[in-house]
Parts: C-alpha cells; sequence; structure tokens
C-alpha cells in the first residue's frame, strides 16, 4: 500500500525527498494549489514525479456523501482505504459581508470539526458514533486530508484562516501521537498556517492525557465534555468517567497551560429533565470556581433509536442566565444542520443501514 503524503512533516520530507527543496514544492502544490495527483506538479521534474506516485498516496479519502444545511453547514462522509467512514462537518459561523459598493467587507468565516478515530472506545450513552464501536484510530495523514479535501471542495483559498475542532468522530487524545502531529501540520506556516490557537482538542475527560498534553505546550484551546455535575450521573451517561472522574479532571485542567486570553471550554450537553434542572446549574457554578473557564450549553441532537430528548428553550435559557449572573462566562451553541444528519455518527450510521 502507498504511503500517505500527509502523514509527514514538511521535515520529514526533506529527508526522505531528494534533493532536499524539493519537499517543499511539494507541500506546496498539496496544501496551496490542492494538487491531487504528482502529474500536476510540473515543476518537479518527470521522473521525479513518477517515482512519487509509485510511492505515495495524495488521496487518502474518497467522498462518498455531502449533505447541505439551510443553514451553511455542509456534512461530509469520507471512506478510508480500509472502507471505514469517517464524517467531517463544515460549519458557516458568519456570512460573507459586502460594503455598499460591493466590494467584501468580511470573508465568510469557517469552522471545520474533523475526526480522529474510526467509531470511539468512550462509550457515551447519548453519542451515536458509540453504537458502532470503536474500529481503529485514524493515521495523522487521514486527519489533515479530511480538512483538505473540505477546503478543496468548498474553494476556500489557501490563506484563508478556518477554526480546527477535533470534535468529530472518536476521542482525540486516545489518538494523542497522530493527533499531535497533524496539529504541528496544520500549523506549518508553509502549508495551511492554521496557528495553534485557531485549533481546538476536545475530550471526554482522560486526565492522564490532560497533562500530557498540557506538558508539550502546543498552545492549543482545550475543550472538555463533561455533561454532568457528579459522578453518578456522569458514569451513567459517560463509563470513561469510571476511569477519570470529575476530580481528577478538574485537577488537570487547572495545571493546563492555556493563552491569558483564552479560556478552558467545558461542554455541556444539556438533555431534558437528565441534567437541565437548576440544582445541577448550581453545582457546576461551584464545580468551576478557580478556573478561567467558558461553558457552552448544547440542545441534545436527538437521532432515531435514543431514549434522551432535545431541552425546553426556557430551561436552557434559565441554566445559563443562572451561570452568567454569577460571573461564569456561559453560551448557548447555535444548533446548525438540523435538517441533516448533523448529529456525531448520524450520517455514517445511516449509509451503513442502507
Amino acid at each position: 500500500m502507498k504511503k500517505i503524503l500527509q502523514n509527514y512533516t514538511k521535515q520529514e520530507l526533506s529527508t526522505m525527498i531528494k534533493p532536499a527543496f524539493r519537499a517543499k514544492q511539494i507541500w506546496n502544490w498539496s496544501y496551496h494549489k490542492y494538487a491531487s495527483s504528482f502529474d500536476e506538479m510540473l515543476n518537479l521534474p518527470k521522473a521525479l514525479r513518477a517515482e512519487l506516485d509509485a510511492e505515495f498516496t495524495l488521496t487518502p479519502l474518497k467522498m462518498l456523501l455531502v449533505q447541505d444545511s439551510r443553514d451553511g453547514s455542509r456534512k461530509y462522509l469520507f471512506e478510508l482505504h480500509d472502507g471505514h467512514t469517517v464524517e467531517v462537518v463544515l460549519l458557516l459561523m458568519r456570512d460573507k459581508e459586502y460594503h455598499e459598493d460591493g466590494s467584501v467587507k468580511h470573508q465568510e468565516r469557517y469552522t471545520v470539526c474533523i475526526s480522529s478515530q474510526v467509531g470511539c472506545k468512550v462509550g457515551c450513552a447519548f453519542c451515536l458514533t458509540a453504537k458502532g464501536g470503536f474500529m481503529r484510530n485514524l493515521t495523522t495523514g487521514e486527519i489533515v486530508a479530511q480538512l483538505l479535501m473540505v477546503k478543496k471542495d468548498n474553494n476556500i483559498e489557501a490563506n484563508r484562516r478556518l477554526n480546527i475542532v477535533f470534535m468529530g468522530m472518536g476521542e482525540p487524545l486516545d489518538n494523542l501521537d497522530n493527533v499531535v502531529k497533524a496539529v504541528e501540520i496544520f500549523a506549518d506556516e508553509d502549508g495551511m498556517a492554521i496557528a495553534t490557537h485557531r485549533q481546538t482538542i476536545s475530550t471526554s475527560g482522560l486526565s492522564a492525557k490532560i497533562t500530557k498534553l498540557g506538558a508539550m505546550d502546543l498552545g492549543i484551546n482545550l475543550a472538555i465534555s463533561l455533561h454532568a455535575v457528579d459522578d453518578d450521573l456522569r458514569q451513567t451517561l459517560m463509563p470513561i468517567n469510571k476511569a477519570y472522574n470529575i476530580q481528577s479532571i478538574i485537577d488537570a485542567v487547572k495545571a493546563f497551560p492555556i493563552n491569558a486570553r483564552k479560556r478552558v471550554m467545558f461542554e455541556y450537553l444539556v438533555i431534558k429533565d437528565v441534567n437541565d434542572q437548576m440544582s445541577a446549574a448550581k453545582k457546576l457554578l461551584k464545580l468551576l470556581d478557580g478556573i478561567k473557564a467558558k461553558v457552552n450549553l448544547i440542545y441534545f441532537n436527538p437521532y432515531g433509536g435514543t431514549e434522551f430528548k432535545r431541552p425546553q428553550e426556557r430551561d436552557m435559557l434559565r441554566f445559563q442566565e443562572y451561570l452568567t449572573s454569577r460571573g461564569l462566562h456561559c453560551t448557548i451553541r447555535e444548533s446548525k444542520g438540523l435538517d441533516i444528519s448533523a448529529a456525531c455518527g448520524q450520517l455514517r450510521e445511516q449509509e451503513k443501514g442502507e
């Protein structure tokens, strides 16, 4: 099987391809011009192009399905070399704006939600990804290629900045080495140049690996999928809490290096009659005391066969108001893609069932 070009940093490629300056040229063709074959790289000698084509692939993913939402979101299902599939979501966070004379005032603002594993080991009760079980980790190249293909498919220029969130399928810290290497490749100034402060790693709370990630001091943002404020409920929703309880997560977060202008994000998926009570809001406020935190309240996004229900808007607003009125930065994340298979794992499961 051919090597995936996106598995390698620019420095690694420069040691594999001679002369070394060719690596930067290849990098430019791949990440700036979105080349899908080595034949397109016309400033490379024909013999080298043939050698590269025999050894590497530029396209480790195949686009199987795309769903478009009315709100501008796009959900992708990509197939890997072994037939497994992963999902990626392009979120339109802000529309393009124009001046009165028709010139562009602001470009669109995008966030891309990428996957790190085929399936997931964590087994959260509310997550559709967990239903399919865990298959394998994605390689660095399979992670990087997700963003590359989404940018190419949407004609997003190489120099356009966007935000990356490792919040798709899988637990990123369970695939730490490949995720960290992908962060490095994304941030390379000669490539996509997406600074680490534009990248967010979301974890279900692997305390020991949060500590390990923190020691690397990459400058990335950290998001914690909390979803409950006491161990009994969290263990029911997230079995991983048996190994990494809430206090261990809080301790690891307090030691995590955070940019002075940033906050640790705590994701709180609100489920009707499960964790939407005011008693939970009060416990959450106490739990996060002393942490420079931001809480994202997320509406549970229902899917076929789930027992959980979407919360009432009034309960979400009341929960938010309680936290913000007491000084905890809290937002309600706008639900996107409700008219498509937006819940993580939904598109993949639908395709498998057909």
